[in-house]
C-alpha cells in the first residue's frame, strides 16, 4: 500500500475513535437514537401501502411479486425449462463455445455467480429468516419460498440486460448494471431522458442500499453474535467492532472487482458449505420432527397461528418482503456483478444468475427455517408477538434476528453457536464485499470514474461498516429493507419496457449451443 492509501485508513479509524472520546459512555445508543428518525421516515416513504381486503400491502411488493410472475409466463418457466442448462453455463461446458466468439470481461461465470452470491447469501438467510419467522410464524416459509422461485425469472432478466447494455472501457474494466441498461435500453426505445431519470434514481438509491443492508446490516448481525456469544459489555462495543470490519474490508475493496472476485470465489464456498452442514445435520438428527416442521409451513401459509395483523395475507407479506431483502431479485443490484463476466453471449449470464434465487432462498433460507421451526416446535418463543425486532422467549425475555436462530442451533448442537459465529462473520464479510462493488459501480455512475472518486466513496461505505455494528437491529432492518427494496422502482420499470431484447439475447445464446453441439 502506498501512502495515501496509509492515510485513508488513518481517517477511517480517527473519526469513530474521536467520537467516542468525546462523547464518553454510551456512543451506540447516542448513534442509534440519531440514526433512528432518519430510519423511521424512510421506511414509511418506500413501503406505502395499498388496502387488499383487510390487510395493507405495500406497493412494492406488488410492482415485485407482479413482475416477477410475468417474466416467468413470459419466457415459459425459464426458472425450470432451462435450470440445467444454468448449473452447465457455471460448470464451463459451453466455455469452448463462447471463447470461439470472442469474449469480453473480467471475470469468468463461476466468478461473477460467486460475487453475486455472496452479496445475496448473507445474513439476510440467517437474521431475516428468524425475523420473518417470528413475526408471520411458520406460514411465512411458504411464501418466502414462493418468491425465490419467481424471482429466478427476474433476475435472469437483469442479469441479461446487464450485460447487453455493460460499458467495457479501453483497459477493459466493465462497467455496468441497471444504471447503464437503464438509459441506453430506454434511449434505443425512444425514451432518452425518462430512462436517464430513472439510471440516476437506480444509482443513488443503490449507493444507499450499499450503505444500509449490503453493509450496516450484515456488520449490525455480526457483532450483536460476537457479543452475544462472548458476553462484551461495553457500551461502545458495536462501534470498536465495526472499526475492525471497516480495517479488513477496505483491504481488500482497494484491489476493486478481480480482488473481491478471487476472495469470495474461496469465501462462499467455504462458508455456504460450513452453514448448509450444519443445518442438514440438524434436520437429518432429528427427521422425525421434519414432517411437523413442513407440515406447519404449508398450513400455516393460510390459516396462521402467529398474532399478525391482515391474517394470511400479513404472513404473505412478511414472507415475500424478508425474500426479497435476502435473494434481491428485482433489485437490480446483482447485474452489477454479472455485468463483469467475460462472455459475449448475455443471456449466458443471465441463466447463471437465475440460479441465485434458488440457491439463497429455496436452499439455504428454507433450511434455517426448518431449523428454527423444529426449536420452536415445544414453544420456545410466541410467533407474532414481536417488539422492536425481537421475539417474546418462553422466559420472557426477547431475542430476536440472529441470536433467535444461533439459540435454534444450539439447542440442536451444544457449541454450535459459536461455529455460527465463525460463518457469521464469513457471509457478512462476502456481502459487504460484494456490495461494496455494487455501490461503487453506482457511485461512479453518478460522478466519475477517477481515483478520488473512489476513495471518497470507500471512506463513506466504511464508515457505514462502523455505524451498522452500533445501532439496534429495528432501526437497521427499517433502513435495510426499504433502501433495497426500494431499487425495485426504477429497475421494475426499467425491466418492463426492455424485456423483447432479453427475449432476443436468449434465443441467439439457445441457438449457437444448439449449433455447436451439432457439429461436435
Amino acid at each position: 500500500m502506498n501512502f495515501k492509501v496509509y492515510k485513508f485508513f488513518l481517517l477511517l479509524i480517527l473519526i469513530p475513535t474521536t467520537a467516542f472520546a468525546q462523547s464518553g459512555e454510551g456512543l451506540d445508543k447516542q448513534i442509534n437514537d440519531a440514526f433512528m428518525p432518519f430510519a423511521l421516515w424512510w421506511e414509511k416513504l418506500i413501503f406505502t401501502n395499498i388496502p387488499l381486503g383487510q390487510a395493507q400491502v405495500p406497493l412494492v411488493l406488488i410492482l415485485l411479486l407482479s413482475g416477477a410472475l410475468f417474466f416467468t409466463i413470459y419466457f415459459r418457466f425459464v426458472n425450470v425449462r432451462l435450470f440445467t442448462t444454468a448449473i452447465q453455463v457455471v460448470r464451463g461446458t459451453f466455455d469452448k463455445f463462447e471463447k470461439q466468439e470472442g469474449n469480453q470481461g473480467e471475470v469468468n461465470h463461476f466468478q461473477a455467480l460467486a460475487t453475486a452470491v455472496s452479496g445475496t447469501v448473507g445474513l439476510g438467510n440467517i437474521s431475516m429468516v428468524a425475523v420473518a419467522i417470528s413475526i408471520g410464524g411458520p406460514g411465512a416459509t411458504f411464501w418466502m419460498i414462493l418468491a425465490g422461485l419467481l424471482g429466478m425469472s427476474s433476475k435472469f432478466v437483469e442479469c441479461t440486460l446487464g450485460v447487453r447494455y455493460r460499458d467495457i472501457d479501453t483497459q477493459g474494466k466493465v462497467f455496468g448494471g441497471p444504471m447503464y441498461y437503464l438509459s441506453r435500453g430506454l434511449k434505443e426505445k425512444g425514451y432518452k431522458n425518462f430512462g436517464k431519470i430513472l439510471a440516476i434514481l437506480f444509482a443513488l438509491l443503490c449507493v444507499g442500499a450499499s450503505f444500509g443492508g449490503g453493509n450496516a446490516f450484515q456488520t449490525n448481525q455480526a457483532a450483536s453474535q460476537i457479543i452475544t456469544q462472548f458476553g462484551i459489555q461495553s457500551e461502545a462495543s458495536g462501534s470498536m467492532i465495526g472499526i475492525v470490519f471497516a480495517i479488513c474490508v477496505g483491504i481488500v475493496i482497494i484491489g476493486g472487482i478481480k480482488r473481491i472476485a478471487k476472495v469470495t470465489e474461496k469465501v462462499v464456498p467455504f462458508m455456504a458449505i460450513l452453514y448448509t452442514a450444519a443445518a442438514l445435520f440438524i434436520i437429518v438428527s432429528n427427521i422425525t420432527l421434519v414432517d411437523d416442521a413442513i407440515m406447519q409451513i404449508f398450513t400455516d401459509a393460510f390459516t396462521p397461528k402467529a398474532t399478525i395483523s391482515g391474517g394470511f395475507i400479513g404472513v404473505m407479506i412478511q414472507g415475500f418482503r424478508r425474500a426479497a431483502f435476502s435473494n434481491e431479485a428485482g433489485a437490480g443490484s446483482a447485474a452489477i456483478a454479472h455485468s463483469a463476466v467475460n462472455t459475449k453471449y448475455a443471456a449466458s449470464e443471465g441463466l447463471v444468475g437465475l440460479l441465485e434465487p434458488f440457491i439463497d432462498t429455496v436452499l439455504i433460507c428454507t433450511m434455517t427455517a426448518i431449523v428454527i421451526i423444529i426449536f420452536n416446535l415445544n414453544g420456545a418463543f410466541v410467533y407474532g408477538d414481536v417488539l422492536n425486532g425481537g421475539a417474546l422467549m418462553a422466559d420472557g425475555s426477547r431475542l430476536g434476528g440472529i441470536n433467535l436462530t444461533s439459540m435454534a442451533f444450539e439447542s440442536a448442537i451444544p457449541g454450535a453457536s459459536y461455529a455460527l459465529v465463525f460463518a457469521v462473520i464469513l457471509f457478512a464479510f462476502s456481502t459487504i464485499l460484494s456490495w461494496s462493488y455494487y455501490g461503487l459501480q453506482a457511485w461512479k455512475y453518478l460522478f466519475g470514474r477517477g481515483k478520488w472518486v473512489d476513495l471518497s466513496y470507500k471512506l463513506l461505505f466504511l464508515l457505514f461498516t462502523i455505524l451498522g455494528a452500533a445501532i439496534t437491529l429495528d432501526a437497521v432492518i427499517k433502513f435495510s429493507d426499504a433502501m433495497i427494496l426500494a431499487l425495485v422502482f426504477p429497475n421494475m420499470i426499467g425491466l418492463f419496457f426492455l424485456y423483447p431484447e432479453v427475449k432476443k439475447e436468449l434465443d441467439r445464446y439457445l441457438a449457437l449451443i444448439r449449433h455447436k453441439k451439432s457439429r461436435t
